[in-house]
């Protein structure tokens, strides 16, 4: 439960995308919730220190579902929104070929344009890992988005190949 006073309102916007940036799913009124899993611990602490840092108030509780049912809901919840953060994972996989065909397209067979993919690749590369760490009650996108990534690993490394071969043959 976070309670941060609205002015200054950069203070509850830095607890609110913490919270958001580890996954944490919003109940309303300030009330968060993260399973009880190792991985939100550092996002939790640093949420609760920017809330402080606003003069604001945190409770943290331990919580389960009163019956079978709520816990249920809960995980599927938080599932969900794993489920929408894969697919807009998925969706840029699908910007990134869409790059590698366009350079391809245009002959563009450079350096930058190798370095530029390179770093559009780690991106999602890091995405990846930071999606799977949260997804802890694996939604089922997770098994898509590891197979699009190493598609786009693919993909970089046939690019990589025509740029070495059109600067070599210069």
């Amino acid at each position: 439960m976070v309670r941060v006073p609205a002015e200054p309102s950069r203070h509850r916007v830095a607890v609110w995308r913490e919270l958001r940036r580890i996954g944490a799913l919003s109940l309303g009124q300030g009330a968060w919730v993260v399973p009880d899993v190792p991985v939100f611990a550092a996002g939790v602490a640093r949420a609760i220190e920017l809330a402080h840092r606003g003069d604001g108030e945190v409770l943290v509780l331990d919580a389960t579902g009163h019956a079978e049912p709520d816990t249920a809901r809960l995980e599927a919840l938080f599932t969900a929104e794993r489920a929408e953060e894969w697919a807009e994972f998925l969706a840029d996989c699908d910007k990134f070929d869409a790059e590698i065909d366009a350079d391809i397209r245009k002959a563009k067979f450079t350096m930058a344009e190798l370095e530029e993919d390179e770093q559009s690749l780690e991106r999602l590369r890091r995405w990846y890992r930071e999606l799977k760490a949260r997804d802890v009650f694996g939604a089922p996108a997770a098994a898509e988005a590891e197979r699009r990534l190493t598609e786009c690993a693919d993909r970089l490394a046939g690019y990589t190949e025509r740029v070495f071969q059109a600067l070599h043959q210069m």
